[in-house]
């Protein structure tokens, strides 16, 4: 009896190393989020279907690691690190803060970000179509969609003369918003006022400020930061404040902003989740193309409108794709 026990002891120790590498070798995605749980599942649950229909599902043939920033990009570098430390598979980095601590963490595990910003002019990647090193994913070029967005104001409040723009100072993507809506100001004729904010203290803050100086209409950045941490606050201030403000995402449409344009941002999540799958398959991010949208949502609320007596000009009713009622 001892004796079986001792060969059966045996056979397991012999076969400890074979079990321990089967272990490391199992497909594993590093899932770096600004946003926080509650705020990101919609986009999680869009990234998962994504990579159900290349074959993969969490749980079964693939593991998920998450770690959740909650908004504090402060955070970002050490989570990316440690990631990579793990090591993971593939990270999927959500907005550019964790697109750019990921890239600054590992040159060789595969990244797919899914970002608002110019991939090739922050450094992610050197060519959109070729993007030549381990990051590719989708943008939303929403930064470029600001001078869209102000060129609506001028529909929304033809009078308008003065356009805030609710920005967190602290985001990689910052710059490139200012400058896509300072230059569609200046072809309006319209003058631009900055309001930054950068924690939930400073967005009321920053209203507080909006409030006292009245701008003739106002945007919301595209930093994930205020959908995470600050949109229904957002939402709230701007509607007690009855300024006609313009979102750029349909969240804050459907949490009872006034109207929002953008990409449609859980068909970008689908997408980075089969270019996962590709990946984990053997596909090089260096030969996956970044993609790009090519059709955008304008949600307008007629409920908010109401309660905030404005009235939606046809023009902007025509190009809605959706109503929120």
């Amino acid at each position: 009896m001892r004796r079986r026990k001792f060969v059966t002891l045996l056979g397991i120790v012999a076969a400890w190393p074979a079990i321990a590498r089967a272990q490391q070798e199992r497909l594993v995605i590093g899932y770096l989020s600004t946003l926080n749980e509650a705020t990101g599942a919609p986009l999680l649950s869009a990234f998962r279907r994504g990579l159900a229909e290349t074959g993969f599902v969490e749980g079964q043939n693939v593991t998920i690691e998450y770690r959740w920033a909650e908004g504090q990009y402060e955070r970002l570098p050490a989570m990316a690190a440690e990631l990579v430390r793990r090591p993971v598979s593939l990270i999927l980095a959500q907005a550019p803060p964790a697109a750019l601590s990921a890239k600054n963490a590992t040159a060789s595990i595969p990244i797919v970000f899914v970002v608002g910003l110019d991939p090739v002019g922050s450094g992610l990647v050197s060519d959109m179509n070729k993007p030549g090193g381990n990051a590719t994913g989708m943008t939303l070029i929403s930064t470029v969609l600001g001078q869209k967005r102000i060129e609506m104001v001028r529909d929304l409040a033809p009078k308008a003369s003065v356009v805030g723009l609710l920005i967190n100072p602290v985001s990689p993507d910052s710059v490139y918003e200012i400058r896509s809506v300072q230059a569609g100001a200046q072809a309006l004729g319209l003058k631009l006022v900055i309001f930054n904010a950068s924690t939930p203290a400073e967005i009321e803050a920053a209203f507080d400020r909006i409030a006292e100086l009245r701008p003739d209409a106002l945007l919301v950045g595209t930093d994930p930061f205020f959908v995470s941490q600050g949109r229904d606050t957002i939402v709230a201030r701007a509607g007690r404040a009855k300024i006609p403000t313009i979102y750029p995402f349909r969240e804050y449409a459907a949490a009872g902003g006034l109207m929002s344009y953008g990409a449609n941002i859980a068909n970008s999540y689908r997408q980075a989740g089969i270019y996962a799958g590709k990946i984990l398959k053997g596909a090089s991010p260096a030969e996956l193309p970044v993609m790009q949208p090519t059709t955008f949502d304008l949600v307008i609320n007629l409920k908010t409108a109401a309660t905030m007596n404005i009235d939606i000009p046809a023009t902007l009713h025509a190009r809605s794709n959706e109503v929120v009622e």
